[in-house]
């Protein structure tokens, strides 16, 4: 317990990483351990069976089964907030820095072409999935009609201290609108949560954190926008995991505003005097994760040639020309029948 308390005050944890809903081949550990920031790209590449550059050393993800593997991975990022009382398993963020999924969607574009759905807030999508979202509001002129609607959230959505008539308010309803559409959507196009290949999903959210800004986070609007974002939330993980048939890991990243990442510095060339005082051992440079790969392909091909080569000589050196090479033998033959 002290050393997490250590290491969350050190790293400065800033944020919640929680997962909603995964399946029971996807297995989290239920403590306080925090996460960096910069690694929860990894935790959704491990989580769909993908390898990473670096080991995670973080005991909040199990080994899972290697033979089943999520179908989806829903990732929600909402700005504005440390944390969301949801349900599942939540984890401290240490150093909030902004993270992308684009390694994860390259590594599933790689491996399944064109038949993957990789969504943003931003629409961003591949394959079959355009012709699904093509008609998803995005545009904010897009969503104010969308939220007018009969079919909209606004009818059935208690909206308590929030108005219709504020734009910050509607901003803020237009992206909950969004998250009913995606699962609208995709109940309407059962196939595509159906097929072999996986899909990503990656959204964020900043309503709340302009309802913050306008009313304050002491302020009755802010306590109503909170409930309201986390019933949906809610709701919309449960969608999302029944249309893949229990088979997709939703996941919710609460912060309330990210951390400058760290930048290079960079060093003129008439410093390079001072080089040397880096690196006073002559340290060799790190290896990156394919020298052990690497390194056990060539030794093992050069002892099993080294082996077979021996091999091969020792039986050459000893062979009995009379009865041992098929050449001799047939010479014998057609000598003896001639």
């Amino acid at each position: 317990w002290y050393s997490r308390l250590f290491v969350c005050f050190s790293g400065v944890c800033g944020g919640e990483f929680s997962v909603l809903r995964s399946p029971q081949w996807v297995a989290f550990r239920d403590g306080s351990w925090p996460i960096p920031g910069e690694r929860i790209p990894d935790v959704a590449a491990l989580t769909m069976g993908f390898s990473v550059e670096e080991d995670l050393p973080w005991p909040g993800l199990a080994v899972g089964d290697l033979f089943h593997r999520p179908q989806a991975t829903v990732l929600v990022t909402v700005k504005g907030v440390d944390k969301l009382p949801v349900k599942g398993f939540s984890y401290p963020i240490e150093n909030a820095v902004p993270f992308s999924l684009d390694s994860v969607a390259n590594a599933i574009h790689t491996l399944f072409s064109e038949e993957t759905v990789a969504s943003l807030l931003r629409v961003y999508m591949v394959g079959k999935a355009n012709a699904v979202f093509e008609d998803l509001s995005v545009t904010l002129r897009q969503l104010r009609n969308r939220l007018f609607q009969d079919s909209s959230i606004l009818t059935s959505l208690p909206l308590s201290s929030l108005s219709r008539n504020n734009e910050v308010d509607l901003l803020f309803l237009s992206e909950l609108q969004v998250l009913h559409d995606i699962a609208s959507l995709l109940s309407r196009h059962k196939h595509l949560a159906r097929d072999h290949s996986p899909d990503l999903y990656s959204l964020e959210l900043s309503g709340l954190e302009e309802i913050g800004k306008r009313y304050g986070e002491d302020s009755q609007q802010f306590k109503d926008a909170s409930q309201i974002l986390v019933d949906s939330l809610q709701k919309f993980a449960d969608e999302m995991f029944n249309l893949y048939g229990g088979n997709a890991v939703v996941e919710v990243v609460a912060v309330k505003e990210f951390n400058s990442p760290l930048s290079r510095k960079t060093r003129s060339i008439l410093q390079a005097s001072q080089s040397t005082k880096e690196n006073p051992y002559n340290l060799a440079y790190p290896y990156n994760y394919d020298y052990s790969v690497i390194f056990n392909i060539v030794l093992w091909m050069m002892i099993g040639l080294a082996l077979a080569v021996i091999v091969i000589s020792y039986n050459l050196w000893n062979m009995d020309p009379g009865y041992d090479s098929i050449i001799y033998r047939m010479t014998n033959q057609k000598i003896r029948m001639d």
